[in-house]
């Protein structure tokens, strides 16, 4: 038992000795519902009364109004509440429920009517207590002001407990579902739109002996077995290709990815992503695919293209516009970057304020130049093409532009949702670039890729032209579900210890 037990809880435990010396199992197995709340309230009607005359509900009490020998409650299910009316005459456990609190679980069955207020109403024959609560839940008070309009005064406000929490936070804020419905509505027309194309839905290791296919620091384990250390995946990227080599023209996973850096609103260190990956295609091919899924996406889930977020309505209807990264900085800040050295990048980002770490190199140099001046602009759906090779060690080099490559980003609302590339599919390239990334590595850049020689062995077997594409799913959920941090879209974010 907790250590410390505050007076409702005490209350409680008092109550639950009572109903079990009563011959009441406050933790029974099953209870067979036939509805929901919502099912109720949108089909009872006054002539068809006779249709929910057997009803069976249950759901946490929120609100009681006891009454001597009647009295009202209303419970809350996964679709809503409902009120539910019970007389001391009618069900033989009556006084029983004089031990029940808000927050204890039931079950009611019984008839459907509407009260003279005029609001529907279960009339209990049979109360069941299903599950006895021990902790008090806060609850939401509701206000009207002089014009009849309701107020909710939130009674879980404090977002850090919202998120250890989020059980409490699920249930007085009921309206907190929507957005976690929402997110698995889309993650379900995402996967819809891959396989009604055909593409495969397959599962990569979570544990890897060589972390790759991203630029960022893994969290390390140990397996014990195989006395050796593993790496929980920072990304998908070198096995989905390997299924390409072995045959497969279409593959995408949805997984989730671990990456052992910073948090902030828009980064935990566990996150959810799809990256999927096609035989014979480059990126001009996957960025009207990805036009075609974001509009696919929206409207299946919203209705339409036309997303709202804040006082910006962005629209995902296709096209979007298209401009290559040193094109973009060019527009914006005046410097035109092409075949500048690292000295000449290191004073442009000086004389436009853009702070750096000495151990980057070039290619991260004009990335944080992008960051700072342009990044922030990209309200409308915009690709950001044709990236520098230093940044982008796993792309095809570009068809016609010497140092770049055929990469592009999606950038939405100031924030990158989608990553792509012409992937690099010349072994000998591809062990050269990620030579260089070592060298990164050794000079203080701990996020620089490592050499894989298994995957650069399945390149050597044989890699075809192939088009890939990441989406950050946490991301764009946040702008489906108008949100401004992550942890909002995470059921359980990652929190500092709770002291």
């Amino acid at each position: 038992m907790k250590e410390h037990l505050n007076d409702q809880e005490l209350r409680r435990r008092e109550e639950l000795a009572e109903l079990r010396h009563m011959g009441v199992e406050p933790y029974p197995y099953a209870f067979p519902k036939t509805h929901h709340s919502s099912d109720i309230l949108a089909q009872f009607a006054d002539d068809n009364a006779e249709v929910f005359q057997d009803v069976a509900v249950a759901g946490r009490i929120m609100a009681v109004r006891r009454m001597g020998k009647a009295s009202f409650f209303h419970i809350q299910d996964e679709a809503g509440r409902i009120q539910v009316y019970i007389r001391k005459d009618d069900i033989a456990n009556y006084e029983e429920f004089r031990l029940y609190d808000i927050g204890d679980i039931v079950g009611v069955r019984g008839f459907v009517f509407r009260t003279k207020m005029g609001e529907i109403t279960v009339h209990a024959r049979e109360l069941v207590l299903l599950c006895k609560s021990l902790a008090p839940i806060p609850i939401a008070k509701e206000t009207e002001d002089e014009h009849g309009n309701k107020m909710v005064h939130d009674a879980l406000a404090d977002k850090e407990l919202r998120y250890r929490q989020r059980y409490l936070d699920l249930i007085v804020n009921s309206h907190i579902r929507d957005t976690f419905v929402r997110r698995s509505r889309i993650i379900t027309a995402m996967r819809r739109f891959f396989d009604e194309r055909g593409w495969l839905e397959v599962e990569t290791p979570v544990l890897q002996p060589i972390y790759g296919g991203a630029a960022a620091r893994p969290f390390v384990t140990h397996h014990n077995a195989l006395d050796v250390d593993l790496y929980l995946r920072i990304a998908d990227e070198l096995y989905l290709k390997r299924l390409i080599v072995g045959g497969f023209e279409g593959v995408y996973e949805i997984s989730k990815n671990f990456r052992n850096e910073g948090m902030d609103r828009t980064h935990n260190p566990e996150f959810t992503s799809m990256e999927i990956y096609v035989a014979y295609k480059d990126y001009n091919w996957m960025m009207s695919m990805v036009e075609e899924l974001f509009s696919y996406v929206t409207t299946q889930v919203l209705g339409t293209t036309d997303v709202k977020f804040g006082e910006e309505v962005i629209s995902f209807a296709a096209p979007y516009r298209r401009i290559s990264m040193l094109g973009a900085i060019q527009e914006r800040t005046g410097h035109d970057l092409h075949g500048l050295d690292e000295a000449e990048l290191r004073r442009i980002a000086s004389e436009l304020g853009v702070e750096l770490d000495p151990k980057i190199g070039a290619g991260k140099i004009i990335d944080e130049i992008f960051t700072e001046t342009v990044q922030p602009h990209l309200i409308q759906p915009t690709f950001i093409t044709d990236y520098p090779i230093e940044m982008s060690p796993l792309a095809k080099s570009h068809r016609s532009e010497p140092g770049l490559t055929e990469r592009f980003e999606l950038f939405v609302n100031g924030g990158e949702i989608a990553n792509a590339f012409s992937e690099l599919n010349d072994p000998v390239e591809q062990r050269r670039r990620l030579e260089e990334q070592a060298a990164l590595r050794a000079r203080g850049d701990d996020e620089a890729m490592v050499v894989d020689e298994d995957f650069l062995h399945a390149l050597e077997i044989g890699l075809p032209p192939t088009a890939g594409l990441g989406v950050g799913i946490d991301r764009l959920v946040m702008l489906l579900t108008e949100q401004v941090s992550i942890r909002d879209v995470l059921f359980f974010p990652q929190m500092k210890p709770d002291k």
